[in-house]
């Protein structure tokens, strides 16, 4: 066999250097090793992503990409397969490609099987195009920093050619809540299965004013809902032209969410052309959206052929990936870290941990980086009235950058100012995570909610003080 030179180059360079950097402590190797080994080679991810015998799984979403990737992975490994995956979340080309370096050997797959891929959603179509996976799964659309994005519209409108040029031999598992997934998988040649939710016990009284879906699709009247889970996703048709939710294949109902330690459902796969199951499910992670989290590497596994057994098993045992409802001990206090980008994340972090009474305090860091969005005018689409509630006395820190800008915006929320602390806001965060420390007591249960370069931060400060293991070792 022919050996491709330029590959193994590639190759090569990106695992010495993947190792050099982690030895020396200067990063993760989760991103530089992949830009210069395609550099060397531009059609690595290509050729590496055909060696596997059984394809690749894409996954691609808003929100949710990490933890549901993670999931499937681990769902697939229970099952004996050995999985190729970017875990770290470094999801353009060039964080694939380190993965792919970094996970298979120089000569042949080495015994990896089949790959999870969660991408960026601008890298969507190029990652598509490049694996041609075997299955594709979509788990929602919001609107997420519009200067880099744009708004939804031109996201979906990014994503259509892609779609619509899969085959009949591929699958795309599509979250049939979201009207903007549900329209674009009308429009495709890949064989479709579709998940959602059904008698949640947590339905949402009206359209929240964050939401991106209020029309139809098709003929662009306002869309009328009979049933609203999570921001635009529920249950939903049109009284003009009679558009609505396409059927379930795979469906959660009467989910019961502990707090902010897990959750609970009841799982039932319809597929046609299969004998029905029905399963109860638990999952170590609370929440709504991991509900359709769980969900979608449910949907996922079951299309893969994945037992029911190694699905419960992931599910129960789950770990959560960095800085998604990750919880450390440091200093006497337990901390709950928590990623959210956009009005949508922030709102259901929220709506979650609001449920109850705070049981302590709650600190939230704004960062303004370019993988943050530059553009922090989100903030005012944010659901902060519900931390002005009589029944939340806790104190809340605002961090991060932009701290000062939300410590303004929880004011106009209603929140007493009494209750802001802002003297950490605009400094670095390792100076901002020991003023908490400082005014908190041992035993607090601190739930910090952070935007991603605030999380990356404050968790690095937390592995260098020994805290926790960098999130490449996770």
């Amino acid at each position: 066999m022919t050996r491709d030179a330029r590959m193994l180059a590639a190759m090569a360079a990106s695992k010495v250097l993947t190792t050099g950097l982690r030895v020396t402590g200067r990063g993760g190797g989760t991103a530089l090793p992949g830009l210069v080994s395609n550099r060397i080679d531009p059609r690595l991810l290509d050729k590496l992503a055909s060696r596997l015998p059984s394809g690749s799984i894409v996954v691609a979403g808003t929100n949710g990409k990490t933890t549901t990737s993670r999931m499937l992975a681990g769902m697939l490994e229970g099952a004996g397969r050995h999985v190729v995956h970017n875990r770290s979340g470094s999801n353009l080309v060039r964080g694939i490609s380190a993965a792919f370096a970094e996970q298979m050997t120089l000569f042949g797959p080495g015994g990896a099987e089949i790959a999870v891929i969660e991408t960026d959603e601008n890298a969507f179509p190029d990652v598509v195009r490049r694996v041609e996976p075997r299955v594709v799964i979509l788990l929602n659309l919001f609107r997420d920093q519009l200067d880099r994005y744009g708004e939804l519209e031109a996201v979906a409108n990014h994503w259509r050619g892609a779609i619509r040029d899969l085959t009949r031999d591929v699958t795309l598992v599509v979250n049939a809540d979201d009207p903007n997934l549900a329209a674009l998988a009308a429009d495709t040649g890949a064989r479709v299965i579709t998940f959602g939710l059904d008698d949640t016990g947590y339905e949402l009284p009206e359209l929240p004013h964050a939401s991106d879906a209020a029309i139809c699709r098709v003929c662009e009247s306002p869309l009328v809902y009979d049933a609203l889970f999570l921001s635009h996703l529920g249950e939903y048709h049109c009284p003009n032209c009679g558009n609505r939710r396409p059927p379930l294949d795979i469906v959660a109902r009467g989910i019961e969410i502990e707090g902010v330690e897990s959750l609970s459902m009841l799982v039932r796969d319809e597929r046609d052309g299969h004998e029905a199951h029905e399963v109860q499910v638990e999952v170590a992670l609370p929440g709504v959206y991991n509900a359709y989290n769980a969900l979608a590497a449910i949907a996922g596994a079951r299309v893969l052929g994945v037992g029911f057994r190694p699905i419960l098993e992931t599910l129960r045992e789950f770990r959560a990936a960095f800085g998604r409802l990750e919880r450390i001990e440091y200093e006497g206090r337990s901390l709950t870290l928590a990623l959210a980008k956009n009005p949508v994340g922030f709102n259901e972090v929220l709506r979650m941990i609001t449920a109850a009474p705070l049981s302590g305090p709650l600190v939230i860091g704004i960062n303004d980086l370019d993988a943050d969005g530059r553009d922090v005018s989100w903030l005012w689409d944010v659901d902060f009235e519900v931390l002005a509630s009589e029944r939340h006395s806790a104190p809340i820190y605002a961090i991060g950058i932009r701290g000062h800008d939300l410590a303004v915006r929880m004011k106009y929320a209603g929140v007493p100012t009494s209750r802001i602390d802002s003297c950490a806001a605009g400094k670095p965060l390792p100076v901002a995570l020991d003023h908490v420390i400082e005014q908190t007591a041992t035993g607090d249960q601190i739930f910090l909610l952070l935007t991603y370069t605030a999380l990356f931060q404050l968790r690095q400060s937390l592995a260098d003080r020994g805290a926790v293991a960098e999130f490449w070792e996770q």
